[in-house]
């Protein structure tokens, strides 16, 4: 996790009065946040208002990781719009609940016509409070990279009834991006988010009540804009998966220039924009070159290299002392690593067989996989510290519940280290089996990149300066 991350993560800025239960659901976000993300970076943190009414409004793609990841990287207490069904779920209500969610009736959910003038209210009283809410615009979760038409609900918050929109402090409406990457894979996934710049709301809160609606929709209108431009839109998902691995080659081949996430995250919109733009205006040349990157891509992985791997090389004396720094580590830590393996293996293979037997959809992928750990986990443990009583008595059953989490996470620890030297290994045979291998993917990796940059310099700057919903408008 960057130090940036770290930091976010930690939970800075004052508490204040916040409630109990809020202060566990945020330590719990960041624990699980951290446990399953390999990294995450926070881009903005400086424009969250330290404190007075706030609307955090962002892209939703993950589910409930959503919620937990805004929750553990942002300094303030956030309190979520969430669909009023949720509530009635096993562990996600008490989650919800935990969480200070204000419940939301949408028609799809109950067939009907629904009354959320509570909803309204509770809302509208936190914000009295100064509070701080969060609520996902879009209105559902989905898997696609592109955002969907938004809901007005935001901007009516924002701009309040007839009647009651010159009381108290001016809210401030934020967006956020969400930006993924593998995010359903366990130590594997990574996110970014962006904090965008405040969204305008002066001169329609300024707007006369007669003309309430118009101001709500040009209001909507403004965030889908901001939210467009803190976001990586594609057609599909393969194409966002080419536009990372384009990514990837521009990070080794330009390092200077892709030393920070807000850097990265930046080259890939405009990345997304530009092959929108040329898809059209250059077509024969931007296929062509998409499949010459798909080629690429499949090479590398088959070979077991990655990017990284091209740009290092593989030095004998490098090759020695990473090889025999890394075994040795692996096995005087193999003990411990066991222990940790033994205790956790059944209700890590059981999540993972709950997972395949249940399929959800991509964009729920992680939120199913920590919702069942955390039923499974605490239930195995439970039958695993039974045991131990029943069969060393109560000083083996201490010795497994302070050997419980150490142990758990030296394991996690040893196994990510194990999975790093076999991958390096597989890599170090495939370059050593082919002498010319890493000059003939350095060799098309740089041409790749040099395409790209000719087909980018017929983009014109308006167009990468622009977010997907302006675009298409």
């Amino acid at each position: 996790m960057s130090d940036a991350a770290a930091g976010d993560i930690a939970g800075r800025g004052a508490v204040g009065a916040e409630p109990a239960s809020s202060r566990v659901w945020r330590a719990l976000s960041r624990f699980l946040v951290w446990l399953f993300y390999r990294r995450v970076d926070v881009v903005g943190l400086e424009r969250v208002p330290v404190s007075g009414p706030l609307i955090v409004a962002a892209n939703h793609h993950q589910g409930l990781m959503d919620g937990i990841l805004l929750a553990a990287a942002l300094p303030r207490r956030l309190r979520p719009i969430a669909k009023a069904p949720l509530f009635g779920y096993p562990i996600i209500g008490q989650l919800a609940r935990l969480s200070g969610a204000i419940p939301v009736h949408r028609r799809q959910d109950e067939g009907a016509a629904v009354d959320n003038r509570a909803m309204f209210s509770a809302a509208r009283r936190a914000l009295e409070h100064g509070e701080a809410l969060l609520i996902f615009p879009e209105g559902r979760s989905q898997s696609e990279p592109t955002l969907m038409p938004l809901r007005t609900g935001a901007a009516r918050l924002v701009l309040g009834a007839p009647g009651e929109r010159a009381e108290g402090p001016p809210v401030t409406l934020l967006p956020i991006g969400l930006m993924f990457h593998e995010p359903g894979t366990f130590r594997v996934g990574s996110a970014i988010l962006l904090v965008g710049q405040p969204v305008p709301t002066d001169d329609l809160q300024a707007l006369p009540p007669s003309e309430l609606e118009r101001a709500v929709r040009l209001l909507t209108d403004r965030l889908g804009d901001a939210l467009g431009r803190l976001i990586v839109e594609a057609k599909d998902r393969h194409t966002l998966g080419l536009v990372e691995a384009a990514e990837s080659i521009w990070r080794e081949e330009m390092p200077d220039a892709a030393r920070e996430a807000k850097d990265r995250a930046a080259w890939l919109r405009r990345a997304a924009l530009a092959h929108t733009y040329l898809a059209l205006a250059e077509p024969a040349r931007t296929a062509a070159l998409r499949s010459r990157l798909e080629r690429y891509v499949k090479d590398l992985e088959l070979a077991g290299l990655t990017n990284r791997d091209l740009t290092h090389g593989y030095g004998a004396s490098t090759v020695l002392r990473y090889g025999l720094r890394q075994g040795l580590a692996l096995l005087l830590g193999l003990p411990l690593a066991l222990w940790g393996l033994v205790n956790h293996v059944v209700p890590y293979q059981a999540i993972g067989l709950a997972v395949r037997a249940l399929k959800p959809e991509p964009d729920v992928l992680a939120t199913y996989k920590v919702l069942i750990g955390i039923v499974v986990f605490p239930a195995c443990w439970a039958l695993e510290g039974w045991t131990a009583w029943r069969l060393g008595g109560g000083l083996l059953l201490v010795l497994f519940l302070v050997s419980l989490l150490p142990t758990a996470f030296f394991a996690l620890s040893w196994t990510e280290r194990l999975e790093r030297l076999r991958h390096e290994t597989r890599g170090l045979l495939a370059v050593l089996l082919d002498r010319d291998l890493r000059a003939h993917l350095l060799a098309r990796r740089r041409a790749i990149m040099a395409e790209f940059q000719d087909l980018l310099r017929h983009v014109p700057e308006s167009v990468l300066g622009r977010s997907a919903r302006g675009r298409a408008g």
